[in-house]
């Protein structure tokens, strides 16, 4: 199935979770905020929340600078 990862496409399994995305981009453990459609997901749900075709998620990662 297809979604959008920061406005790319991509094709991911049927039934991936949240966490299966983060690990299969090999983001870090900390410093990561994930939005799908335009709504927060906390971290505590990574593993529960299933992704839908045509999903549009976010993925922002922390940076250290000033």
């Amino acid at each position: 199935m297809v979604i959008k990862v920061n406005s790319k496409e991509i094709d991911i399994n049927n039934q991936s979770r949240i966490s299966d995305l983060v690990e299969s981009m090999q983001l870090p453990a900390a410093g990561v905020a994930v939005a799908v459609n335009n709504k927060l997901v906390t971290k505590a749900d990574w593993g529960t929340f299933i992704l839908s075709e045509n999903d549009n998620v976010v993925i922002i990662k922390a940076a250290c600078g000033g």
